[in-house]
């Protein structure tokens, strides 16, 4: 006899927000895990930043390194400063990091060498294929965001808004353009 119900991740009814759970009165009566950004972070016990993988500062072709690790850091870090770090797994920020670094690779490229290329056999123009490998990891990016804002959403009590690691990756591509 086989699984009912869909899978994990593949649809079904979405994970109720745990704010919405303490405003019905925690219907299931399970214990919620609950953080507050309106509590002071110091006040967690502090936990190391995982080393960000080799293959996040890894030696490109044309001799610069990804800057992957410093997503991974920059990311982690601004979890930690909100008490999440311990709630979103490191491979799902690395996935995160990864997939800004090679979007930023792939605008940097399409900046240098154009939005257009020559088709290889007819000689005619065509989009550059950095374009639509760069819109590729651009979506990637924005669905592991998502996937890592939902876990804090669902265990937090109060709405968060300010800065969040997607600004600084979209500051990164602005500096990349300059040369910086």
């Amino acid at each position: 006899m086989g699984k009912r119900g869909p899978q994990s991740g593949s649809g079904g009814r979405p994970k109720k927000a745990i704010a919405d759970k303490i405003s019905n009165g925690n219907p299931g009566k399970r214990v919620l895990t609950v953080i507050d950004f309106k509590d002071s972070a110091p006040d967690l016990e502090g936990q190391l930043m995982p080393k960000p993988a080799e293959y996040l500062s890894a030696k490109q072709k044309d001799g610069t390194t990804l800057c992957a690790a410093e997503i991974f850091q920059n990311t982690w870090s601004w979890l930690y400063e909100r008490g999440c770090a311990t709630i979103v797994s490191p491979q799902l920020i690395e996935r995160f990091a990864m997939s800004c670094a090679r979007w930023i690779q792939c605008e940097t490229l399409t900046s240098e060498l154009g939005f257009l290329a020559k088709h290889p056999t007819t000689g005619a123009a065509i989009q550059s294929p950095y374009v639509a490998i760069g819109d590729k990891y651009m979506t990637q990016a924005n669905r592991l965001w998502s996937e890592i804002f939902q876990i804090i959403r669902e265990n937090c009590t109060s709405e968060y808004s300010g800065s969040n690691p997607q600004d600084d990756v979209m500051e990164r591509l602005l500096r990349a353009r300059r040369g910086r």
